[in-house]
């Protein structure tokens, strides 16, 4: 047996080149020399041809293996991203098959708040004080009266907090509710009252109907009611 200087590996009697990494082997059975010069890819260089043949036809068995391999896994590759009834996805890993892409729901259409109106419907105008004109629109089917409160979290939609110098609308004063075509207006419990054309004062939660023109008093600010027409 030969040993291979390189990685050891025993190789028959008479082989020149070692069968696991092809180096040259030096040690020879006696009788025969061991050639001092390296195998060579020119067939043509005189004294070598007999170590190139050997060389080339390994080289050649090595490409044809590489070859086959790198065939084989193409096709398994392939088996696998195109499966019947797939479809490859853009990235060409994935497959996607077709009848879920195909019957896949389209994204439903956000929807509107069913709270919020289109516009204001109608509004509430101070028509007395230091504050005379100036309005507060309704855009909600509820709006409430009264004095906003950051630390308490209270920011009613008729924030009357800069034309209420006194202090006499409650922070939670009152509430008007838009049902269909009709108004209604209630107080909520306020300290100073809400009356409806200088009618008597509300009871908390009796609600009163509200039309077109008509005056509400909270607190100490006047305000008249407005519907406001489309």
């Amino acid at each position: 047996m030969i040993t291979c200087e390189r990685c050891q590996t025993e190789n028959i009697e008479g082989s020149q080149y070692c069968d696991e990494c092809g180096a040259i082997l030096r040690a020879e059975p006696s009788g025969q020399r061991t050639p001092t010069t390296g195998p060579t890819d020119d067939a043509d260089t005189p004294g070598n041809s007999h170590f190139v043949e050997p060389l080339a036809a390994r080289r050649h068995d090595s490409a044809e293996v590489k070859a086959t391999a790198v065939h084989h896994s193409s096709e398994v590759r392939s088996s696998e991203v195109r499966a019947p009834g797939a479809r490859t996805s853009v990235s060409g890993k994935v497959p996607v098959p077709e009848s879920a892409a195909e019957d896949a729901p389209a994204p439903a259409p956000a929807r509107a708040h069913s709270g919020s109106q289109s516009g204001p419907h109608a509004k509430l105008v101070i028509h007395r004080g230091r504050s005379v004109g100036k309005e507060f629109l309704l855009s909600e089917d509820e709006s409430h009266i009264g004095r906003w409160d950051a630390d308490g979290g209270i920011f009613p939609d008729v924030d009357l907090d800069s034309d209420d110098a006194e202090a006499k609308v409650s922070r939670r004063h009152a509430r008007i509710t838009h049902r269909g075509e009709q108004y209604f207006i209630e107080d909520l419990g306020s300290t100073n009252g809400t009356f409806l054309n200088r009618g008597r004062r509300l009871l908390p939660g009796d609600r009163q109907s509200l039309r077109d023109g008509d005056e509400v008093i909270v607190g100490k600010t006047f305000l008249r009611f407005h519907v406001v027409k489309k």
